[in-house]
């Protein structure tokens, strides 16, 4: 086992004793062996175990005598610690006044912690295989402002995901690297491996043969996390050791399981699935205008324009320009944009301008004073969102700025929170005794933010609660809009946190324009999927640098398939615009009408998100995780559970090496029959210069509708069902649909649809019959938009047939309506079935 210690001295506790507490396991640790280093040891610790539900698991180890900062449950609602069920056996073999382990499993969990008393170390199990998933080192370090602890892994079994937000050469993470976790304004965003702007103390284990679980330790302070390959070690600045273990076992219900504690994802409108369309840079109103007509011009599809802080006067949140950006200008600018179903969405910043502060007690203090830092304003004092009299503050200042100027969405930035200005030590919390690897050279974490001896609302720390800044943000944020609006809010926040996902999207923040940082985007993107954020992108063509033709058509061809597709750029960069080389139009046309027409799909998926927090882009693994060869697949990902992107990520590529799970995969394009795997394998791609790969899975069904230059547009056409059958004839698939609005996504009692589809195969005396049918969940909003399914495309088929006939609910079809193709795809068009009304189609054929 190694023992990852940085201390001459080996600290090591005993069990002192064990006790069952009505349904809650609980032992009191002794210090029996001290470390020399970061200050003296907690001497008496208090660990509690509870198994929350059959499939969570909660090790929380404290100090025994003093009370000590934990997450608030205001911030992360969750249970306290216990009770267990009821079936819940103790065991406790040895000396029955000091045994040498005790055991608490349960006959309906999967779950199984051991506590080994001497020297103290737990385990959890997984009961059903004996596999050992968490297994502590003796090295227990407990100190006021020092905790570490370390697990062994299975270094030939085990595939870690997660940890974030580091920018990764890999999705899976590399053996022997450190993960810093500590909320930053990082300079140097195109470096890999270094804090970003969120933290995420999470990570996925997908072990061989597929069964996977979760481990989360739920701490806000800073740390290092070491991935070492056969260990896993956490050294943290403070707080309690609070672990939650998810059993899964497979990945979806892994994440079912994390966002069930931390909170489902928010859902999103539908206008925000559109594109979206901004730059730090725009001028004036009327650059703002020329954007929107060029988009036209070009018929790309453009769902909203984004200003950052140039509308603002003198950089202060929620003022305008008065010669850029007048509201007598703005306004009908606005007004303009909604007449035609497209949003605008600005930028709001944490810092307000310190003469134009509010004489009230809003704001983060030090040494007794409002803290006065720097940023675009100048010097600026720093709202405080864990006040209720600060979040009443903002919920207001939205709504009078949405009086003037009616605003879809708000994007909260540099929230960590960023400050410019050099701060002195106050007091000993500003030096902890442990440096973490902030910014990948141990730099102080006072580092371009405020000073962690600033206060908060009711004495809490910044040392304790930075990680939480932009969390609280996005929450009164999108707090703030439901209120003024009774909207689904749109809220997008750089910093995030465990829960951020219940109010806000997230991008990866400053990229920079190079082919390196559009592969990487993909590994971003798919972590923060198991962080229970699946609204997610990255800035479209690259932030900062100059861009080129064939990367801006390349970016957009990966980039029309994030789950959150928005393309922005700094002010010293040439223009991007989409429409302007007229190549990089052509890939936008193709690749955003094959969004628009997926949109009925990725709405589903955003409300399979919201109630399960399944990813809207996943890893190959999450669909086929008995397939090894899938867990280092990071240059492909898939839309839900059946569409497969293998996008360009190299210049000057003809080709794309992509890999294909065993199945039946499909052309999103032509629908053609692309390849059947009987074992997944590597397959060389043609890459044309205006198109990504896209395949569908056989085994699914997909709702259409057609490509639009909004959404609003493209929701008023008809379906079209894509059926791709596997090879045994099957296929499923379902629909959800609202108006986009509603604060609550399938609500009790909402006005929302939800249709499921299947189809099967029968074979009888040389005849062929493939039935798709709906069944019909709910139905309280489809029929007020009268919205049909035209047409039906089977995927597939036995080719040629000699003959065919077509049923729908029972009644024979005409032939003229149907079309047969020898690729095996068959259509049946000119049909009328209202979504929300049970159907049955059935295809007979005879070969």
């Amino acid at each position: 086992m190694y023992t990852p210690s940085t201390h001459g001295d080996c600290a090591v506790y005993d069990v002192e004793s064990t006790a069952e507490s009505g349904k809650l396991m609980s032992a009191q640790l002794k210090l029996v062996g001290g470390s020399a280093d970061f200050g003296p040891d907690v001497k008496s610790l208090t660990l509690t175990a509870s198994l929350e539900t059959d499939s969570r698991l909660r090790v929380r180890i404290t100090d025994a005598d003093h009370r000590r900062w934990e997450v608030p449950q205001d911030v992360i609602p969750r249970p306290a610690p216990g009770p267990q069920p009821k079936d819940v056996l103790l065991d406790s073999p040895g000396n029955p006044s000091m045994p040498s382990n005790s055991t608490m499993s349960s006959a309906s969990s999967d779950l199984t912690f051991t506590i080994h008393a001497s020297p103290f170390r737990f385990t959890v199990s997984r009961r059903s295989t004996g596999d050992t998933l968490f297994d502590t080192s003796a090295n227990l370090v407990f100190k006021d402002r020092y905790l570490e602890v370390t697990s062994t892994l299975p270094v030939d079994r085990a595939s870690l995901y997660g940890l974030g937000e580091q920018k990764k050469e890999t999705f899976r993470l590399q053996h022997n690297d450190t993960f810093t976790l500590w909320n930053g304004d990082v300079t140097r965003s195109d470096q890999p491996d270094l804090n970003l702007y969120g933290s995420h103390p999470f990570y996925m284990d997908v072990r061989s043969g597929g069964a996977a679980h979760g481990v989360l330790l739920l701490n806000s302070n800073g740390m290092d996390i070491l991935y070492g390959g056969s260990y896993v070690t956490y050294k943290v600045i403070g707080g309690v050791l609070d672990f939650y273990f998810f059993a899964g076992p497979s990945p979806l219900d892994v994440v079912d399981q994390y966002t069930q504690l931390i909170g489902r994802p928010a859902p999103m409108p539908y206008w925000s699935f559109g594109f979206h369309q901004s730059r730090y840079g725009y001028k004036n109103v009327a650059d703002l205008d020329g954007v929107v007509a060029g988009y036209a011009k070009a018929r790309i599809p453009m769902e909203a324009i984004w200003s950052d802080i140039d509308y603002m006067d003198g950089y202060q949140d929620f003022t305008l320009d008065p010669v850029n950006y007048p509201s007598k200008q703005l306004r009908p600018f606005v007004d303009r944009l909604h007449n035609n179903g497209q949003k605008y969405v600005v930028t709001v910043h944490p810092a307000i301008k310190r003469q134009a502060a509010a004489h009230e007690d809003l704001f983060l203090k030090r040494n007794g004073a409002n803290l006065v830092g720097e940023a675009w304003p100048g010097e600026v004092y720093f709202l405080d969102f864990i006040s209720p009299r600060s979040t009443e503050y903002w919920a207001r200042k939205i709504s009078e700025f949405r009086r003037t100027i009616p605003v879809d969405g708000l994007w909260c930035d540099i929230n960590e929170p960023s400050n410019f200005k050099q701060w002195q030590p106050l007091n000993p919390l500003d030096d902890p005794p442990y440096r973490i690897n902030n910014s990948g050279f141990h730099l102080p974490i006072n580092y371009r933010t405020v000073p962690v001896s600033t206060l908060h609302y009711n004495g809490v720390s910044e040392y304790d609660a930075h990680n939480l800044f932009g969390l609280l943000q996005a929450k009164a944020t999108h707090a703030g809009l439901l209120r003024d609006t009774a909207r689904r809010p749109f809220v997008l926040s750089r910093s995030t946190f465990v829960g951020s996902g219940r109010y806000a999207a997230h991008w990866t923040g400053n990229n920079v324009a190079r082919w390196d940082e559009l592969a990487h985007s993909i590994n971003t993107i798919l972590n923060f999927g198991l962080f229970g954020i699946p609204m997610m992108g990255a800035d479209i063509c690259g932030f900062n640098g100059n861009t080129t033709q064939e990367l801006c058509s390349r970016w957009i061809q990966l980039g029309a398939f994030y789950p959150f597709a928005r393309a922005h750029a700094e002010k010293t960069t040439l223009r991007r615009e989409l429409y302007v080389w007229e190549a990089t139009a052509r890939s936008a046309r193709k690749a955003l009408g094959m969004r628009y027409r997926l949109l009925p799909y990725m709405f589903t998926l955003m409300y399979e998100a919201h109630t399960t927090g399944a990813p809207i882009a996943r890893p190959l693994f999450f669909s086929y995780p008995q397939d090894a060869d899938t867990y280092g697949v990071d240059r492909q990902f898939l839309l839900g559970r059946g569409v497969l992107v293998s996008p360009v990520l190299e210049p000057g590529a003809t080709t794309v090496d992509a890999y294909f799970p065993a199945g039946r995969w499909f052309s999103l394009y032509d629908y053609s029959l692309a390849y059947t795997m009987k074992v997944g394998k590597r397959v060389t791609l043609p890459a044309p210069a205006d198109l990504a790969n896209a395949h569908l899975a056989g085994g699914n069904i997909l709702l259409l509708q057609h490509a639009e230059l909004t959404t609003s547009a493209a929701r008023q056409s008809e379906f079209h069902l894509l059926v791709a059958l596997a090879e045994n004839g099957t296929a499923s698939g379902e629909l959800f649909l609202d108006d986009g609005e509603p604060p609550e996504m399938g609500a009790v009692g909402g006005n929302w649809t939800l249709v499921r589809f299947s189809c099967d195969r029968e074979e009888s005396k040389g005849m062929v019959t493939t039935k798709v049918s709906s069944h019909v969940v709910q139905n309280s909003y489809a029929p007020s938009r009268a919205q049909v399914i035209g047409k039906v495309v089977f995927m597939g088929l036995q080719s040629a047939p000699k003959s065919f006939t077509i049923y729908v609910n029972n009644v024979e079809l005409k032939a003229a309506r149907t079309k047969s193709r020898t690729s095996g795809v068959f259509s049946v068009s000119g049909l009328s079935l209202a979504i929300g009304q049970k159907f049955e189609i059935k295809l007979v054929m005879s070969h």
